[in-house]
């Protein structure tokens, strides 16, 4: 489908055909995933297709669910230690038999272009055709150049950065570099289970943390000296941004004493829902210093109620498909931060949202008035070939192309890479040809523009070239 995403007439989709060109040789880059490091530190070949495509992806075990498929029947991992399916075929039938669901959602257009470019399996999955395309991946995945490494390199990979948390000891990536493979995978620094008081275990990590990094965490000094020493080792270890999901986009700057006060409550278990909001705000101000002394890029990606399904948490864990968007205030919460440090040159936040109202009334603008504020691209529910259309139709007006941060792919499919990367060029490709076709750009400036977009602008504003 040389045409997927491009408008039909026949100028602009010629423009969008010669626009997306010019990203062909570009090479990926991957500042936000969550790719296992293991998968790439071991290169051991892939399991069956299904534990491949339809484990790990909560996209496609969410909308199963939604019609009453529990994902233990797809392999999902249950956290009560009840059995699930284990036979790869059995799942990926069971996906076959219910691929009607999947019509004009973009988990199908995912998969499909996986497929067709990965695999290079055109014939269409239904339930009488699912064993043959089961064995056609199947025979790819024992071939060699369909280990981690060498798809890493066919994809055009030039940095991957995988998450961990503060806790992590970050053995993946020792091995990655003791290995001496050129692939450039790095790491980004997660604090959120050691900051958001309504984790579960929350006091326990906080313990731990202190253990990793030998302070005494039993004191809020302690816990921010942990804090910064475990960054440092992280940015050993290649990170160039740290990742922060809190619920709200809140930020205050409360006196030191209340914010240790409201820290010894967390850890004697008594620390009120208003205590942990506080504290997750001025958490956040104590980032943004950081960022400032050691030059981590800070993203930001609010919005989220996790859990919200909680049988599917209490069975199978955070991270399965749970989690629902609701709205976000950027312009009140965001302002004492932005008070403190938005025009300091050295700050550099990526922000997102799963709230797209606010993309043209709030972050744009956001974006357009403070130095230090990048627009993230669109993010989970939004990351699909409309939502990234209307992401460049909201936010162009008053943010330009230049305060936004590039594509993330943000998932933990790893086949799936450069088939979201590819999509998302031919999104700014018809976006572009449009402005083109209207007068409004110059060919020569939309040429420049998207391969800015592609590859230049990540590179530039997650620090991976180089530039602090």
């Amino acid at each position: 489908m040389p045409d997927l995403t491009f408008a039909s007439g026949d100028r602009e989709r010629d423009i969008a055909r010669d626009l997306h060109a010019l990203t062909a040789e570009l090479p990926l880059i991957c500042p936000h995933g969550h790719i296992d490091p293991r998968i790439l530190a071991d290169d051991a070949p892939f399991g069956d297709p299904a534990q491949l495509l339809v484990v790990p992806d909560h996209y496609v075990t969410r909308m199963l669910l939604s019609q009453g498929i529990p994902p233990g029947r797809l392999g999902v991992p249950a956290r009560t230690g009840e059995p699930v399916e284990t036979d790869g075929r059995t799942i990926w039938r069971l996906l076959a038999e219910n691929w009607y669901l999947f019509r004009g959602t973009p988990s199908r257009l995912w998969l499909e272009r996986t497929f067709d470019t990965v695999f290079d399996v055109r014939t269409p999955l239904r339930p009488e055709t699912a064993d043959d395309i089961y064995d056609a991946i199947a025979a790819r995945l024992a071939e060699p150049s369909f280990r981690p490494r060498a798809l890493f390199e066919k994809f055009g990979i030039e940095v991957l950065a995988t998450t961990e948390s503060p806790l992590d000891d970050l053995t993946q990536h020792a091995k990655l570099e003791a290995d001496g493979w050129k692939g450039r995978v790095i790491t980004t620094f997660r604090p959120d289970n050691v900051v958001d008081m309504e984790f579960d275990g929350w006091a326990h990590a906080v313990a731990r943390l202190g253990e990793v990094a030998g302070t005494d965490t039993t004191r809020f000094g302690g816990y921010l000296d942990a804090l910064r020493r475990r960054r440092a080792d992280f940015i050993a270890a290649g990170a160039t941004s740290s990742d922060h999901g809190h619920p709200t986009a809140l930020t205050i700057d409360l006196p030191a004493a209340d914010a240790a006060a409201i820290y010894e409550r967390g850890l004697a278990g008594t620390a009120s829902a208003a205590d942990r909001e506080l504290f997750r705000a001025h958490m956040l101000m104590e980032f943004a210093r950081m960022s400032i002394d050691d030059g981590l890029v800070m993203q930001l990606h609010p919005g989220a109620v996790r859990n919200h399904n909680r049988w599917l948490h209490d069975m199978h864990g955070r991270d399965t498909g749970g989690d629902i968007p609701q709205a976000t205030d950027y312009v009140h919460g965001l302002r004492p931060l932005l008070d403190a440090y938005g025009n300091d040159p050295r700050l550099r936040v990526v922000l997102y949202t799963l709230d797209e109202d606010t993309f043209s009334r709030e972050l744009a603008p956001l974006a357009g008035g403070y130095a230090a504020l990048y627009l993230g691209a669109p993010w989970w529910f939004l990351d699909t070939p409309d939502g990234l259309r209307r992401f460049r139709e909201a936010v162009t007006d008053s943010a330009g192309f230049y305060n936004t941060a590039g594509f993330v792919d943000d998932t933990r499919a790893f086949c799936s890479i450069p088939v979201r990367h590819d999509i998302a060029r031919r999104v700014d490709a018809a976006y572009l040809a449009g402005l083109v076709t209207q007068g409004r750009l110059p060919y020569d400036e939309a040429a420049e523009t998207i391969q800015d977009l592609a590859y230049h602008l990540p590179k530039h504003i997650f620090r991976l070239d180089g530039e602090k």
